[in-house]
Protein backbone atom coordinates (compact mmCIF):
# COMPACT_ATOMS: atom_id res chain seq x y z
CA UNK A 1 0.00 0.00 0.00
CA UNK A 2 1.48 3.65 -0.97
CA UNK A 3 1.71 6.11 1.61
CA UNK A 4 -0.71 8.47 1.38
CA UNK A 5 1.73 11.57 1.58
CA UNK A 6 4.68 10.20 -0.19
CA UNK A 7 3.74 12.22 -3.34
CA UNK A 8 4.89 15.20 -3.11
CA UNK A 9 2.06 17.27 -4.82
CA UNK A 10 -0.10 15.00 -2.48
CA UNK A 11 1.35 16.44 0.42
CA UNK A 12 1.33 20.27 -1.04
CA UNK A 13 -2.17 19.93 -1.17
CA UNK A 14 -2.40 18.27 2.71
CA UNK A 15 -0.53 20.66 4.27
CA UNK A 16 -2.80 23.27 2.47
CA UNK A 17 -5.81 22.18 3.97
CA UNK A 18 -4.48 21.67 7.00
CA UNK A 19 -3.40 25.26 7.28
CA UNK A 20 -6.96 26.41 5.74
CA UNK A 21 -9.26 24.12 7.05
CA UNK A 22 -12.04 24.71 4.86
CA UNK A 23 -10.45 25.54 1.85
CA UNK A 24 -12.40 24.36 -1.74
CA UNK A 25 -11.19 23.28 -5.18
CA UNK A 26 -10.85 26.32 -6.71
CA UNK A 27 -8.87 28.30 -3.95
CA UNK A 28 -6.43 25.23 -3.71
CA UNK A 29 -5.93 25.03 -7.64
CA UNK A 30 -5.14 29.02 -7.24
CA UNK A 31 -3.05 28.43 -4.17
CA UNK A 32 -0.88 25.52 -5.55
CA UNK A 33 -0.61 25.94 -9.37
CA UNK A 34 -1.74 22.69 -9.77
CA UNK A 35 -4.12 21.70 -12.02
CA UNK A 36 -8.00 21.08 -11.25
CA UNK A 37 -8.11 17.47 -12.35
CA UNK A 38 -4.78 17.29 -10.71
CA UNK A 39 -6.45 18.53 -7.38
CA UNK A 40 -9.35 16.73 -7.84
CA UNK A 41 -6.87 12.94 -8.10
CA UNK A 42 -5.05 14.06 -5.03
CA UNK A 43 -8.43 15.00 -2.92
CA UNK A 44 -10.17 11.82 -3.48
CA UNK A 45 -6.90 9.82 -2.55
CA UNK A 46 -6.88 12.19 1.06
CA UNK A 47 -10.15 10.95 1.13
CA UNK A 48 -10.31 7.67 0.58
CA UNK A 49 -7.67 7.05 2.86
CA UNK A 50 -8.85 8.97 5.35
CA UNK A 51 -6.74 12.56 5.40
CA UNK A 52 -9.75 14.64 5.17
CA UNK A 53 -13.13 14.68 5.14
CA UNK A 54 -15.80 17.14 3.27
CA UNK A 55 -18.38 19.51 4.16
CA UNK A 56 -20.66 20.60 1.83
CA UNK A 57 -22.12 24.20 2.48
CA UNK A 58 -24.93 24.06 0.10
CA UNK A 59 -22.80 26.07 -2.39
CA UNK A 60 -19.19 24.62 -2.07
CA UNK A 61 -17.54 21.35 -0.95
CA UNK A 62 -14.88 22.25 1.65
CA UNK A 63 -12.14 20.13 2.74
CA UNK A 64 -10.77 19.93 6.00
CA UNK A 65 -8.40 17.32 7.96
CA UNK A 66 -9.57 14.63 9.53
CA UNK A 67 -8.23 14.26 12.62
CA UNK A 68 -11.52 15.45 14.97
CA UNK A 69 -9.99 18.91 15.07
CA UNK A 70 -13.61 20.30 14.24
CA UNK A 71 -17.07 19.45 14.45
CA UNK A 72 -19.98 20.02 12.51
CA UNK A 73 -20.74 23.18 14.29
CA UNK A 74 -17.32 24.47 13.84
CA UNK A 75 -17.26 23.38 10.28
CA UNK A 76 -20.22 25.42 9.77
CA UNK A 77 -19.05 28.21 11.02
CA UNK A 78 -15.60 28.03 9.44
CA UNK A 79 -17.27 27.54 6.05
CA UNK A 80 -19.48 30.13 6.42
CA UNK A 81 -16.84 33.02 7.16
CA UNK A 82 -14.74 31.91 4.33
CA UNK A 83 -16.88 34.01 2.13
CA UNK A 84 -16.01 38.06 2.68
CA UNK A 85 -19.28 38.72 2.29
CA UNK A 86 -20.97 36.12 4.61
CA UNK A 87 -18.16 37.43 6.99
CA UNK A 88 -19.23 40.92 6.49
CA UNK A 89 -22.44 40.24 6.98
CA UNK A 90 -22.18 38.76 10.31
CA UNK A 91 -19.92 41.10 11.76
CA UNK A 92 -22.26 44.13 11.17
CA UNK A 93 -24.86 42.45 12.99
CA UNK A 94 -22.78 41.22 15.84
CA UNK A 95 -21.16 44.74 16.23
CA UNK A 96 -24.41 45.99 16.49
CA UNK A 97 -23.81 48.26 13.03
CA UNK A 98 -26.59 46.98 11.00
CA UNK A 99 -29.45 44.86 11.22
CA UNK A 100 -31.67 45.05 8.07
CA UNK A 101 -31.51 44.48 4.65
CA UNK A 102 -31.48 48.03 3.49
CA UNK A 103 -28.73 49.28 6.43
CA UNK A 104 -26.41 46.01 5.49
CA UNK A 105 -26.54 46.46 1.76
CA UNK A 106 -25.98 50.52 2.00
CA UNK A 107 -23.10 49.45 4.46
CA UNK A 108 -20.87 46.64 2.33
CA UNK A 109 -22.26 48.00 -0.85
CA UNK A 110 -23.72 45.40 -2.22
CA UNK A 111 -27.41 45.34 -3.51
CA UNK A 112 -30.51 44.28 -1.29
CA UNK A 113 -30.80 41.43 -3.49
CA UNK A 114 -27.70 40.18 -2.80
CA UNK A 115 -28.10 41.05 1.16
CA UNK A 116 -31.00 38.87 0.85
CA UNK A 117 -29.81 36.18 -1.16
CA UNK A 118 -26.80 35.80 1.77
CA UNK A 119 -29.52 36.18 4.40
CA UNK A 120 -31.16 32.84 2.99
CA UNK A 121 -28.27 30.84 2.79
CA UNK A 122 -27.08 32.41 6.42
CA UNK A 123 -30.46 31.23 7.85
CA UNK A 124 -30.45 28.19 6.43
CA UNK A 125 -27.46 27.63 8.02
CA UNK A 126 -28.83 28.35 11.71
CA UNK A 127 -26.36 31.03 12.03
CA UNK A 128 -28.88 34.02 11.79
CA UNK A 129 -32.29 34.55 13.17
CA UNK A 130 -34.62 37.05 11.58
CA UNK A 131 -37.76 38.53 13.78
CA UNK A 132 -40.29 41.06 12.15
CA UNK A 133 -40.74 44.74 13.32
CA UNK A 134 -43.15 46.53 11.39
CA UNK A 135 -42.29 46.56 7.73
CA UNK A 136 -38.69 45.71 8.46
CA UNK A 137 -37.09 42.12 9.18
CA UNK A 138 -34.25 42.60 12.25
CA UNK A 139 -31.35 40.14 11.61
CA UNK A 140 -29.34 38.92 14.78
CA UNK A 141 -26.31 36.25 14.83
CA UNK A 142 -27.95 32.88 16.73
CA UNK A 143 -26.67 33.15 20.02
CA UNK A 144 -26.03 29.60 19.94
CA UNK A 145 -23.07 30.21 17.40
CA UNK A 146 -21.96 33.30 18.66
CA UNK A 147 -18.60 32.21 20.70
CA UNK A 148 -17.98 29.90 17.76
CA UNK A 149 -17.99 33.10 15.43
CA UNK A 150 -15.69 35.14 17.64
CA UNK A 151 -13.09 32.18 17.71
CA UNK A 152 -12.61 31.87 14.12
CA UNK A 153 -13.81 35.89 13.08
Amino acid sequence: MVMTLDNPDRSIIYTYIKTKPGAFIDEIVEKTGFGRGRVRHHITILEVQNKIEVHKDGRKIRYFENNSTYDEEERKIISALQNITSQRIISEIQNGNCDTNSALAYEIGVSRATISWYMRTLKEMGLINEERKGKNIIYRVNPTYENLIEKYR
